[in-house]
């Protein structure tokens, strides 16, 4: 093509995909959409040369601070809703099982596997308040799963992850347990407060951009798997936190809210919570998808 124009431009750029070398359907499909989306953005709000080289320079910057502890990209995705409308996206609602939400950007693999009921806190606060979480996981016809794996992490009272704060023990407030033969779990941990996502770099720039807030309500975040059955990753928010209504990542399901209560006298923690999960078959679950 020797004259690209304002009015062609798009349609020339898409009929190169797959002209040197054949391309997956998939993949054609993706960049199809991808280019019409982007130039059509570019369109709307008639983007100008300065604005082109900022966002390029923009997102430099946010790959150069991608680490093993700050993943900026699932970040950026979490506060413009892209992840948890991916997730809403990836996970149907096939009836009966918990529902997902957004993994976040700071899970972390392989934390200590502990025995049913062990505490996941290494260091105490001094405004902690202790928590007993227990619960099932079920299939969603009701029957218990055994040896299933729940993978859970949460910020300390300060607000910050262990892997944000060089104050806090390696894999503090973070564990994998395993259900019993009556598919219940338990562990102890402590209730998660309200805390900013990480408000510097380009995750700030992008937030107050959009005029919006940093805050999320306190959750514990929870990742359920079992061969056979599709995995869950999830949060548990607590009913009396604030940013219920207003979270930064629009993460929060009504059916993921939990009642933190007040634990019976001789108990050794200060509160209670019971959650209970419901995965699916991975066989209906793809179906559904399908």
């Amino acid at each position: 093509m020797r004259n690209v124009t304002i009015d062609n431009v798009t349609d020339v750029v898409i009929s190169s995909l797959g002209q040197t070398t054949p391309i997956p359907a998939r993949q054609r499909e993706i960049m199809e959409a991808l280019l019409r989306h982007l130039h059509g953005f570019c369109k709307d709000v008639n983007l100008t040369h300065a604005e082109f080289l900022a966002a390029c320079d923009y997102l430099g910057r946010a790959g150069a601070i991608c680490s093993d502890k700050r993943q900026e990209f699932i970040l950026l995705g979490d506060i413009l809703g892209v992840e948890v409308l991916v997730d809403m996206l990836s996970n149907p609602i096939t009836g009966g099982e918990t529902i997902s939400t957004v993994l976040g950007p700071f899970f972390r693999e392989n934390a200590p596997v502990m025995p049913k009921g062990a505490s996941t806190v290494q260091k105490a606060f001094d405004t902690q308040e202790t928590v007993l979480v227990e619960g099932y996981i079920r299939d969603t016809e009701g029957n218990p799963i055994a040896g299933a794996i729940i993978d859970v992490w949460e910020d300390a009272p300060n607000g910050l992850y262990e892997n944000h704060d060089p104050e806090q023990p390696d894999y503090n407030l973070r564990g994998r347990f395993e259900s019993d033969a009556d598919g219940h779990y338990a562990f102890r941990a402590i209730r998660p407060v309200p805390y900013p996502i990480p408000g510097d770099e380009t995750a700030g720039e992008l937030i107050r951009f959009m005029g919006h807030h940093c805050m999320r309500p306190g959750h514990i975040h929870v990742m359920v798997s079992h061969d056979g059955h599709r995995p869950l990753i999830s949060q548990i928010y607590d009913a009396e936190s604030a940013h219920l209504d207003n979270d930064s990542v629009f993460a929060v399901k009504a059916d993921l809210i939990g009642e933190f209560k007040k634990a019976p006298a001789g108990a050794d923690t200060d509160l209670t919570l019971r959650f209970d999960f419901a995965l699916p078959r991975a066989d209906a679950a793809r179906m559904a998808a399908e």
